[in-house]
């Protein structure tokens, strides 16, 4: 076939690079693979687009390496509501045990361990608390249990409210919840146990919320024999304000309440949301006390519970931690610890209890981060005298006391909410993915012109380098190869003087391709052997030719 004369257009794969250029959106391409040679603008055009993608490239490494950073940004923001949940309030009496309560029994299990007393002291002890001495042939109770010493020993709510008022509405003893702490007994109003509902309030101010007139009872308070790291000194109440999904650490965080004052204590609500990691350090994985990590394990919240349990609390971590240090070092848990270990005995507070947890706070085993979610509350406090000349006499002859044991005993506390107002301090990310990927976008059409479609373009234009480049130079290669081997087999038959007319490799054609000219096709040589060989043939020309069968 004789090629066509006169000028004809080549024919460019899709694989060059100044087709690509020419038809990609990316601005400049086009003016550096351009038609010609290499000129002074065409080195411009270059060294202006390095340049655009070298600042490109710095400006998206420095984006990335900021989030890479995980920043975070604090928010804080004051919010109205019509209603607010009424925290949870736990009292407790500061002196732990009722000196009426204590018999000899108690002193010679609890005295060596809770009230340092030697064997030798109990006589005189009782003696100081106005209590008989131990009989003759005296024999202490084969066992012992502390949490019931402090339930039956220590202040019963019945005893110590006087008052006590929700609203304006009538209260009582059944509004309250009885829950052990390191300070003995100790009462929760509007604790949600159980199921209960929460109360809400509805307006803040007085009269909106808890008044509550209690009796400290003075009388029954333990004398002090000697120093002691917990010997109390004062008198009152301890008084805790929390949500409902922590515990109490009324010890640590509670404030003190005198008698002979009426204390108000104005209360703002404040949630608070952190972020989990890695913008922030905040868990909201519960620890469960019961639950024995490895002996080498850390006693953080990173080993999860292994069933569901209350919301993570900060207050909840510390006390699940405090306990598995004292349950693996002793073996029992302490009377205020949660959980299913056996309470410590008097002489295990006193041997294991008391120095293990001593030495953990020092150590400061536990780790535990700031739960992901969490209410609190601010409080400002402001207190009057009570009772008043005038009002004295009434309050003696209403509780049947005297004038003097008022002034002595009996307080008020009042707890509301300032305003239904509340704060939020809301931990947020400081640069999103959006964001990122938008200074990237910014970027890019800023300095080389390009956009996401671009990137998609240029995949493409490599996807086509590919099939054009390796994949044809491996075809090409297969090809030569195949070409080859029947070369090898047609000189072979033809030495051996047998003549195979009728063997066929299939009808295939070669491309020929040649620049400027159009593609033509060429028939491929064809070969035919005929259905059985000679009978002359020699073994050697049939092994050739079955060798050579596809």
């Amino acid at each position: 076939m004789k090629p066509p004369s006169g000028p004809v257009e080549a024919l460019q794969p899709s694989s060059d690079i100044r087709v690509f250029a020419s038809n990609c959106s990316m601005h400049g391409l086009g003016h550096i693979f351009g038609p010609g040679g290499l000129t002074p603008r065409r080195g411009l055009w270059a060294a202006a687009m390095l340049l655009s993608l070298a600042t490109f490239l710095y400006q998206v490494a420095g984006r990335v390496r900021y989030y890479g950073e995980f920043h975070h940004e604090t928010a804080l923001e004051e919010r109205e509501s019509h209603r607010l949940t009424f925290p949870a309030v736990t009292l407790c009496n500061i002196n732990p045990l009722r000196r009426s309560r204590l018999t000899p029994n108690d002193l010679h299990w609890a005295g060596p361990g809770l009230l340092g007393l030697e064997p030798a002291e109990h006589a005189t002890y009782l003696r100081a608390l106005g209590r008989p001495p131990a009989p003759p042939g005296f024999m202490p109770s084969p066992t012992y249990d502390v949490a019931r010493l402090y339930a039956r020993a220590g202040h019963a709510l019945d005893d110590m409210l006087l008052d006590c008022r929700y609203r304006g509405w009538p209260c009582g003893p059944e509004n309250f919840t009885t829950i052990f702490t390191k300070m003995g007994q100790c009462y929760t109003f509007n604790s949600g146990a159980d199921g209960a509902e929460l109360l809400t309030t509805p307006k803040g101010g007085m009269g909106s919320g808890l008044e509550v007139m209690l009796d400290v009872q003075q009388d029954e308070y333990l004398p002090v024999w000697r120093d002691m790291e917990e010997t109390p000194f004062e008198v009152g109440i301890r008084v805790q304000i929390h949500s409902q999904e922590e515990p109490p650490l009324i010890d640590q965080l509670g404030f003190g309440v005198a008698p002979g004052y009426q204390t108000f204590v104005s209360c703002q609500k404040q949630q608070l949301s952190f972020l989990p990691p890695p913008w922030g350090d905040c868990s909201s994985v519960s620890l469960d006390p019961d639950f024995e990590p490895e002996p080498s394990g850390p006693l953080g919240p990173s080993s999860p519970s292994p069933s569901p349990g209350p919301p993570y609390s900060l207050m909840g971590c510390r006390l699940a931690c405090e306990t598995r240090f004292v349950t693996r070092k002793c073996g029992c848990r302490m009377m205020h610890m949660p959980g299913g270990a056996p309470v410590c005995s008097p002489q295990q507070y006193k041997d294991c209890a008391h120095p293990a947890l001593d030495a953990m706070l020092r150590q400061d085993v536990c780790t535990c981060p700031n739960p992901c979610a969490t209410t609190r509350y601010a409080k400002e406090l402001s207190m009057v005298r009570i009772p008043s000349r005038a009002s004295a006499r009434y309050l003696a002859r209403k509780h049947n006391r005297s004038e003097a044991y008022i002034q002595e005993n009996v307080l008020v506390l009042d707890i509301f909410f300032e305003a239904l107002n509340y704060e939020t301090v809301e931990q947020k990310k400081a640069y999103e993915v959006s964001e990122l990927l938008g200074d990237i976008g910014g970027q890019m059409g800023l300095f080389i012109g390009a956009s996401l479609l671009t990137i998609l373009e240029i995949l493409d234009f490599l996807c086509e380098v590919f099939r054009d480049r390796v994949l044809g130079y491996c075809w090409k290669r297969k090809r030569s190869q195949r070409h080859s081997s029947t070369n090898l087999l047609q000189e072979g038959l033809g030495s051996h003087g047998t003549q195979v007319p009728h063997l066929s490799l299939g009808p295939r054609a070669v491309v020929c391709v040649s620049p400027g000219l159009p593609r033509f096709p060429v028939p491929s040589p064809r070969l035919a052997l005929p259905p059985t060989a000679p009978a002359t043939s020699s073994p050697s020309s049939r092994l050739s030719v079955l060798r050579a069968a596809p």
